[in-house]
């Protein structure tokens, strides 16, 4: 999921010395927190020895020990294979992952670079972008266990297609917390706006309920503008791999291209899309049915997703809030052009 607006919220303030002495990095002069992260707590440390990244993991669901340092070694076997990542260093007893007082952390070479958007990017750099991707997905077949096919529970997209019914049940639910919440703002102006939009724009269409996913293979998980480094035009560093397993891998390619290339107006920008879309496919050797099918299940999930409204009214959390409006705008504009956005993905 893309990353928050604001900064994380600072409760926990990491054990800066004993972490520099598991990791032999010398006295820490300076340690500031990074603005980004929905999930997870990172922070850029200055000490004697350098600069660094350290990441404190937190969120329940990706925190054990084991299951991070798995994803370290993909993360350093993908660099062998010239995949632009930065690898956790090793503490003195070896390990990537440091636990520290019941927390675990991890530390990373400092990359010098920025964030960029799709509307950053040219159209060359969107199929960069997309070669990018591409070559995420074909090193990770061959870094990871072979034909692994078996799904976390945890995970975030699931194979199934979202029901409406259940959709429309979530809907009147929403809309109830919207009605409730005191005193009321120009977000739950917005929010009831698009709710009521969106229960006859998904009758009109729940025939177009999509089976099963499909071809599998070992994915990123997050891929967005927020866990991808650039230095100049040439992508640097790809982050945060906390979500990597198994997924519909064309699908990830659609969800990373609706978050780079939407505009603020809630339409994308095709020609890039198109750009990056063709590039994609041949590093990762998918076909433009394989890719026209992952289109059509991305735009049925955003269809039928609120998961922005729920983590507001349901969870008190704003940080998301920022989204909204462009994410919810792009589902009703993406039914209105659904030819062209299925032909920019696979002509």
């Amino acid at each position: 999921m893309p990353r928050s607006c604001v900064p994380p919220p600072l409760s926990h303030a990491p054990p800066l010395r004993a972490l520099s002495r598991l990791y032999s990095a010398g006295t820490v002069l300076a340690c500031e927190p990074v603005d980004q992260g929905l999930l997870n707590r990172g922070y850029r440390l200055r000490t004697t020895r350098g600069r660094y990244f350290l990441k404190h993991h937190f969120d329940p669901d990706t925190a054990d020990p084991d299951a991070i340092e798995r994803r370290h070694l993909a993360t350093s076997r993908l660099a062998e294979l010239g995949v632009p990542v930065a690898p956790p260093l090793a503490s003195r007893e070896g390990r990537t992952v440091a636990v520290v007082g019941g927390h675990a952390y991890a530390l990373h070479p400092w990359i010098d670079g920025r964030h960029r958007h799709g509307g950053q990017l040219t159209r060359t750099e969107s199929a960069r972008l997309g070669a990018v991707l591409g070559a995420v997905h074909t090193c990770l077949e061959q870094v990871m266990p072979p034909k692994a096919r078996t799904r976390p529970a945890t995970s975030p997209h699931p194979v199934e297609s979202a029901d409406p019914a259940a959709t429309f049940a979530l809907i009147d639910s929403l809309l109830a917390q919207v009605r409730r919440h005191r005193p009321a703002d120009a977000f739950d102006e917005l929010a009831r706006h698009r709710l009521l939009e969106r229960r006859p724009l998904l009758e009109r269409h729940a025939h177009r309920r999509p089976p099963p996913g499909g071809p599998v293979g070992w994915v990123h998980g997050d891929f967005h503008p927020f866990n991808l480094l650039y230095q100049g035009d040439v992508p640097a560093a790809i982050v945060d791999w906390d979500r990597l397993g198994v997924q519909p891998r064309a699908e990830e390619a659609v969800r990373a291209a609706a978050i780079f290339y939407v505009r603020p107006a809630g339409n994308l920008d095709l020609p890039k899309v198109r750009a990056y879309a063709r590039a994609y496919r041949r590093a990762a050797g998918v076909t433009s049915a394989e890719l026209a099918a992952a289109a059509h299940r991305v735009w049925w999930e955003r269809l039928n997703d609120f998961w922005m409204l729920r983590w507001h009214y349901e969870r008190g959390d704003t940080r998301a809030d920022c989204q909204f409006p462009a994410a919810s705008a792009l589902s009703v504009w993406w039914t209105r052009e659904y030819d062209a956005v299925r032909d920019a993905f696979a002509e």
